[in-house]
C-alpha cells in the first residue's frame, strides 16, 4: 500500500514554529531517536498520523509498513530502481521445467526464524498452500500448490487443465508471469506458527516471527520500536535498531526533521534545496514513481453509489483537470507527466502501444467535459451545477488531514471542476479512517497514489487494480488493490491472456486492449506523477541510497526495500 506525508517548507522558518511542532511530536511518541542505552536507533516516519493499528499479518492490506521486508522476506528481492537481475534472498536459486507447470526453488540453508527454529524449504510449502487453499489471501492470483522435495527444495506446481477437465490452450496458464509475484512478492511465513492460526486473514499476529533483520520489541498505539536480530542470515546489522513514529499531523514533519527527531522520512518539500543549504546533515534523493490519482468507487453492481459511477462524469474529469495548474500549485512544478496507461511514460514507453495514450493531457478541455456530461444527460441547473433524475453532480473527495499538498489538488479540483457543473466537496481524516475507506470501498472519491508493482512488466499494475478477481464488494474488506472496485471482462480476458504467454508482442497486444478499455473508464483519474522526495539524517548513520548508488527505492514506506535499506546502514564513526 502507499503513505505519502508531505509538507511545504516555507522561505522563512522560525524557530518558534519549530518548537511548536516539536511539541506536539513529544506528544506523540517521545523526543529522541535514540539513547546511549539503546545504541544506534534508527528513527522513521512512514506517514502514519494518528495512532499506530497493531497489525503485522503479512498477508493483510492493512498491515503496519515494515511487516514486509523488515519482519518477513521474500524468495528473491527486486530492485525497481535499478535495471539488474532480482537479489537472492530466502532462496538460492530456482528452475522452471520445459512447459512451465512446475516452478523448482532451492531455499537458503542456515536461516532462522526471530524465535530460533530453523527455517526450511517446508515453510515455503506451507505458505504457498496456504495461499492456495484460502482464497482471501491469494491477492497476487497465485494459482500453485507446493510439494516439498526435501528440506531446501520445493516444488510449485501450476494447473494445466481447466475445471472442467479439459486442457489449457497452453499448459503453464501464465505460470510464467507469476513468477514476479512468486519469487518477488510474497512474504513466506513460519509453519510452527501459521499452522495454528484458525482465521489467516483477519489475524493481527501481535508477536510477528519472521527471518528479517530486525524483530519487534516493543508497540504502542504512538510508536513501535525493533531490535536488531543477531542470527541475521545475511549477518547482523550494524545499527541496533529502529523506532517508528507517528505525529499527530504531518505538518509536524519537516520540523521533526529538522530537529534530528526523525533519520529517514519520504515528504515533499518544495523548497528542500534551501533546507539541505542550511541543515548540512539533512540529505535528500527524489525518484518520482508514483501516479498520483482520483480513485473512484465505480462500480454499482459491486456497491458503489454516487454520480462518479457514470463514466461519462469520471472522463469529464479526466478532460476538465489543468494538470499544468495542479501540478504549479501543490507540486511546485515538480510532478512529472503521466499517462491514461498508468505507465511510467519514461520508464515504460515501450509498453504504450498507442501514441495517443503516452501522456494526459495538460490543460483542460471544458468544452469537451462539458459535452461528454450533457450527451450523458447532466442537465445545467439554476444553480450553476449539473443534475440528472433528480440527482445532484456532487461529490466528496477524502485525503488525509495535513497531507498539505493533496489538499491543496483537491481544493483547486473544486475550481476547476465547478464551471463544468460539478461540485466537489473534499474531506480530511486520520490515515488509519481514510485507508479503512478505501479498502472497504466506502468512499466516492479518494485522493491517492498508485505504487509500483513487482516488476516493471504492465500485469503488476494492471492485475491488482484492475481485475475484477482483486475487488470485494463494498463493505468488505479488499484483499487485493482493486480499490475503485473497478470490473471489465475485456480487461480481465486481455491480463489473463498476457499471463498465458512468454511473448512480449502478445503481451504488448494484450495490455493495448486493457490501456484502451481504462483510459475510457478511468476508475482512477490520473493527476501527474508525484515527486517521491525522501530525506535522510546523515549525521547518525552512513549508508543511505544516493543517486550515485540507488541500490533499492529509498521511499520510508517501500515493502521490501525497507528492509534492504536499513541492513545497509552503520553508525557513523
Amino acid at each position: 500500500m502507499t503513505s505519502k506525508v508531505r509538507k511545504a517548507l516555507r522561505r522563512t522558518i522560525a524557530a518558534v514554529a519549530a518548537l511548536a511542532s516539536l511539541v506536539s511530536v513529544a506528544a506523540c511518541g517521545g523526543t529522541s531517536s535514540s539513547t546511549a542505552q539503546d545504541g544506534t536507533v534508527v528513527s522513521i516516519f512512514n506517514g502514519t498520523t494518528g495512532t499506530f493499528n497493531e497489525n503485522f499479518n503479512p498477508f493483510s492490506p492493512t498491515a503496519l509498513g515494515p511487516t514486509l521486508g523488515v519482519i518477513y522476506e521474500t524468495l528473491y528481492w527486486y530492485n525497481l530502481a535499478a535495471d539488474e537481475d532480482p537479489t537472492p534472498m530466502l532462496a538460492t536459486g530456482y528452475e522452471w521445467n520445459e512447459d512451465g507447470s512446475e516452478l523448482t526453488i532451492t531455499t537458503r540453508e542456515g536461516v532462522k526464524w526471530h524465535d530460533g527454529e530453523p527455517f526450511s524449504a517446508a515453510d515455503v510449502a506451507f505458505t504457498f498452500n496456504l495461499i492456495h487453499d484460502t482464497p482471501a489471501l491469494n491477492t497476487n492470483g497465485t494459482a500453485c500448490t507446493a510439494e516439498l522435495i526435501d528440506e531446501n527444495h520445493v516444488k510449485l506446481i501450476f494447473p494445466t487443465k481447466n475445471a472442467d477437465g479439459t486442457p489449457f490452450d497452453e499448459p503453464f496458464k501464465g505460470a510464467y508471469m507469476q513468477e514476479g509475484g512468486i519469487l518477488g512478492g510474497q512474504a513466506i511465513v513460519p509453519e510452527h506458527i501459521w499452522k495454528n492460526v484458525k482465521d489467516p486473514m483477519n489475524y493481527t499476529n501481535a508477536n510477528p516471527i519472521g527471518t528479517g533483520a530486525f524483530k519487534l520489541s516493543r508497540f504502542t498505539n504512538q510508536s513501535y520500536s525493533f531490535s536488531a536480530f543477531k542470527d541475521y542470515w545475511n549477518g547482523a546489522p550494524k545499527i541496533d535498531g529502529v523506532r517508528y513514529i507517528a505525529l499527530n499531523d504531518a505538518s509536524a514533519a519537516t520540523s521533526t526533521l529538522m530537529a534530528g527527531q526523525v533519520d529517514w522520512m519520504s515528504a515533499y518539500i518544495p523548497s528542500y534545496q534551501m533546507l539541505l543549504k542550511n541543515y548540512p546533515r539533512i540529505s535528500a534523493v527524489n525518484t518520482p514513481r508514483l501516479t498520483t490519482v482520483v480513485m473512484t468507487c465505480s462500480n454499482t453492481e459491486a456497491g458503489c453509489k454516487g454520480p462518479q459511477t457514470d463514466t461519462a462524469v469520471r472522463q469529464a474529469m479526466y478532460y476538465g483537470m489543468n494538470r499544468t495548474q495542479l501540478n504549479k500549485l501543490a507540486g511546485a512544478g515538480a510532478g512529472a507527466i503521466g499517462s491514461p496507461t498508468m505507465l511510467m511514460p519514461d520508464r515504460d514507453r515501450k509498453w504504450i502501444t498507442d501514441k495517443n495514450l503516452v501522456t494526459t493531457p495538460e490543460t483542460a478541455d471544458q468544452e469537451k467535459a462539458k459535452q461528454i456530461l450533457e450527451d450523458a444527460g447532466w442537465k445545467m441547473g439554476d444553480d450553476g451545477y449539473r443534475y440528472k433524475d433528480g440527482v445532484k453532480l456532487s461529490m466528496t473527495i477524502q485525503t488525509v488531514a495535513g497531507w498539505s499538498d493533496y489538499i491543496l489538488i483537491n481544493d483547486t479540483l473544486k475550481q476547476q471542476m465547478k464551471p463544468l457543473g460539478v461540485e466537489i466537496i473534499s474531506t480530511q481524516m486520520a490515515w488509519n479512517q481514510w485507508n479503512e475507506n478505501e479498502q472497504k470501498g466506502n468512499y466516492q472519491l479518494s485522493l491517492d497514489s498508485l505504487g509500483l508493482g513487482v516488476t516493471a512488466d504492465p500485469y503488476y499494475t494492471y492485475n491488482p487494480r484492475y481485475s475484477s478477481l482483486q475487488m470485494a464488494k463494498v463493505g468488505e474488506t479488499s484483499g487485493g488493490q482493486n480499490y475503485a472496485r473497478y470490473s471489465n471482462p475485456k480487461v480481465d480476458d486481455a491480463i489473463e491472456a498476457a499471463a498465458g504467454t512468454e511473448d512480449e508482442a502478445e503481451r504488448k497486444a494484450q495490455y493495448a486492449i486493457v490501456q484502451k478499455e481504462i483510459a475510457n473508464d478511468v476508475p482512477y483519474i490520473p493527476v501527474y506523477i508525484n515527486s517521491m522526495l525522501t530525506e535522510f539524517n546523515d549525521s547518525k548513520v552512513t549508508g543511505w541510497p544516493t543517486e550515485d548508488n540507488m541500490y533499492a527505492l529509498p521511499a520510508a514506506w517501500k515493502a521490501w526495500d525497507m528492509g534492504i535499506i536499513l541492513q545497509h546502514l552503520e553508525p557513523k564513526q
